[in-house]
Formats: structure tokens, sequence, C-alpha cells
């Protein structure tokens, strides 16, 4: 799954990036400076895997991963094509989930495109920019629709009148992501048009070293940035891009003793990374043995059949049952085999619904 990482030039977007994927993205203090995305596949921070290694000493970890890609700068007007905007809302239309980063810091010393840091000015002038190009997409499908109905398809009406209410509210300004949908029925239809500001986002809040140490809750601009999510149903995370820069380099341990210093269990970018995770409806099964301890990403919602078809379509094909052991109970126990005799492994057939840590072996028959 794809994360694009967008915003304003100079909101510390690529410095973000650097940190999360220890990927070298050039971070220079002028716009566009970024002008290819620059990707990163990085892993899903999960200690369950950890406590699962101690058992196992397996030969391979392998922890779940999210893809992230650094999209350039967008600048008013990028719908119609000004500053690259038309490549750059191409990539946008590339990636699951958004994360935007928005500047909620003073420095003097880091010029702002607009000549001054205002958080909730800045973030509109971002949704507006995926609003306008939403809007040409939904003329396009309403026209469609609209010739389709009047040439006696009458069954698109109730399609039609969504449309049309969904291009009203974009035209007042908001983004489809803050679109009430009545029914499922409406839901599905808002979801099969390719709307840029429809897509998940989380509010990366920049902010300063000082704000962190001071307290987070007494900036303005962060305060802006909660009440715009709020009212579309987005998440709001408050990072220090520069302070988690500086931390990416450190080693596990010297990062776990400042961390613990400042009295953080962990960082910024492991928050974020988690909620990202989330915030794409995924959630993770788990294999373990001596050959390999993993984390499988799934949807949340998936039957035990497709998870397994994950791992291998065969498991799929063939499959017989799972056989579950819940990760709190085998780390309670120690191992599978004393789950076992407990009676805490579980066997499902085709209609289970995987939950997250199901610790499982698939029996499959092909």
């Amino acid at each position: 799954m794809k994360l694009g990482m967008i915003g304003l030039p100079n909101v510390g977007k690529s410095t973000l990036f650097n940190a999360i994927t220890n990927a070298g993205a050039q971070a220079a203090n002028y716009p566009f400076c970024t002008i290819e995305p620059n990707v990163g596949v990085v892993a899903v921070p999960d200690r369950r895997l950890d406590e699962l290694a101690k058992i196992y000493d397996p030969e391979k970890y392998t922890p779940a991963t999210v893809e992230f890609v650094d999209i350039a700068g967008l600048v008013k007007g990028a719908a119609k094509g000004e500053g690259l905007g038309n490549k750059f809302l191409a990539n946008i239309r590339e990636v699951d989930a958004l994360i935007h980063v928005v500047r909620c810091f003073e420095d003097d010393n880091v010029i702002h495109v607009d000549g001054s840091v205002n958080a909730a000015r800045d973030i509109e002038v971002i949704n507006l920019e995926l609003i306008f190009s939403d809007i040409e997409v939904l003329d396009r499908r309403i026209a469609k629709t609209e010739k389709d109905y009047k040439g006696g398809n009458r069954s698109l009406g109730d399609e039609l009148d969504v449309l049309n209410r969904l291009k009203a509210h974009l035209e007042e300004g908001k983004s489809a992501r803050a679109f009430e949908c009545a029914d499922d029925a409406e839901r599905a239809i808002v979801a099969s048009v390719p709307l840029l500001s429809g897509k998940p986002v989380i509010y990366a809040a920049n902010m300063s070293e000082d704000d962190f140490l001071n307290g987070v809750e007494n900036n303005e601009n962060l305060k802006a940035v909660e009440a715009i999510a709020a009212a579309e149903h987005s998440a709001v995370m408050p990072v220090c891009a520069k302070f988690e820069e500086d931390i990416s380099d450190m080693s596990p341990e010297e990062k776990k003793e400042f961390l613990e210093e400042i009295n953080l269990e962990e960082s910024g970018l492991d928050r974020m990374i988690k909620a990202s995770y989330d915030l794409l409806g995924l959630m993770s099964f788990l294999t373990a043995g001596k050959k390999e301890v993993r984390a499988w990403t799934i949807r949340k919602g998936t039957k035990a059949p497709q998870a397994a078809g994950v791992i291998h379509s065969d498991f799929e094909k063939g499959f017989i049952r799972a056989e579950i052991v819940k990760y709190d109970d085998l780390i309670a126990l120690g191992s599978w085999n004393a789950a076992k005799e407990k009676g805490l492994m579980h066997s499902e057939g085709k209609d289970y619904v995987m939950q997250d840590g199901d610790v499982v072996v698939f029996l499959f028959n092909v």
C-alpha cells in the first residue's frame, strides 16, 4: 500500500520523509527541490514480532511494510498546471492515502512560499487544488451519467442525484472526505469516482522542538489543523520533522534511551507509521516458527481463506482450515504446544474473519 506525502513547499515534508525512510531525499530550502517522487518502503513497528522472535529465535524476521511516496510541493494553481501541478496531481492519484504535512512552526531562516505561517490557509490551498481537480473529474462523470439517463436508463436517477449533491458540496470548498452519505449505496457511488480529496488523510502538524518541550497544546496552528481535521473526519499527528530526522540515525538502544529521557514511549514517526497502516484499513496476522517470524498484511474483515492466499495462492485454493492461537496466549504460555494443551488453539473454517495478531498455521490440500 502506498502513502503519498503532500504539502506546500518548505513545510518539512522531505525532511520528514528522510526521517521515516532514511532514503535521503533532498531537503533544500527552496520550492520544488523534489521533482520526481521519492519512494521508500518502511517497516510497521510491531513489538509482537520481537516477542515471538525471543521464543522461536528464527532464521528470518519479516515485519509488515508500508510504502511512502514523497511528492513534490503543491502550489496555488496546481489544478491548472501551475508549478508542474499536473505531474504532482498525477502522482497523488496513484497513492492509497495521504500524509498532508502542515507547517506549524515559526523560523525566519526557512522561507514560506506565502510569506507567513498560517496552517489553516496552507491546508485550504492544498485542499482546493485537489477539489478543483475533482470537480473536473466529476463533471465528466455527471455528463456521461446524464446522457445514459436521458437515453433511457432510468435506474441512474439516484446515482445522478448523489453525483450532483457531491459536486455542490465540492463547490463549497469542502473535501469529498467530508461528504455525508445516507447509506452504503451512496457510499459506493462516491467511491466509484476517483477523487483526490476523498483519499483518507493524516495531517502531520510539523512543529518545533520548543513546542514539544513546552507542550504542543499551546500551538495555535495545531488547534487550527485539529478543527479542520475534525470537520472532515481525518486524523492529526503532531510531529517535529527535524527532531525525528536527528534521532533516525541513532541505534535502537540510543533512541530508546533518548525517548525515555523526554518521557516518550515511541517516536512520532513510529506513531505515524502505525496510524498510516491503520488509516488504510490494514492489520496483520502472524506466522511464527524457527524458519521465520513474520507479519502478513491484510485488510480488516478478511476471511481465513483469503488471508491464506496472501502467503500463497495454493493456500487459498486448497484451504482446509486455519489453526489459530491468540498472540497473548502464545506469549503467556511460551509455545504453540503449550497453548494447544490448554485448549487455546482453535480450528477455524472458511467463514472465520481474521483478527489482528492471530498467530496462524494454515492447512491446505492442492
